[in-house]
């Protein structure tokens, strides 16, 4: 089974995201921030990690970052939810290598297409 972790420092979207993925087989991380994905990312090993854009604390480019100094963390496809889609955010996101980025709300479809597409 596939592991994912999915952070977003709104309770309500972490609630979501994981009844949808655990409806569609995979099993999943609960991180309310960006210290709780990189501690997950250590202890659980993911093979994919969902991560919100805008944090408070640490935001999910800087969590990118970091993911970098962890043992296998560049090699875990990131998908960014955010409900930010100014050309400069989706373009440093490219740049950064996030896999793909999904729009706030997103339609349950559309992110379950992209894990897919993300895990192969």
């Amino acid at each position: 089974m596939k592991r994912i972790i999915i952070t977003d420092d709104e309770i309500m979207n972490l609630r979501m995201t994981e009844f949808i993925l655990k409806k569609a087989g995979y099993e999943t991380v609960k991180a309310a921030s960006g210290i709780e994905c990189l501690n997950a990312v250590r202890e659980q090993k993911p093979d994919l990690i969902l991560l919100d854009l805008l944090m408070p604390e640490m935001n999910g480019f800087q969590v990118i970052e970091q993911l970098g100094e962890i043992e296998g963390g560049r090699d875990i496809p990131i998908i960014l939810l955010t409900a930010a889609e100014d050309k400069e955010s989706l373009d440093k996101a490219a740049e950064m290598g996030v896999f793909a980025c999904v729009g706030k709300p997103f339609k349950q479809e559309e992110l379950l297409s992209k894990i897919q597409l993300a895990l192969g």
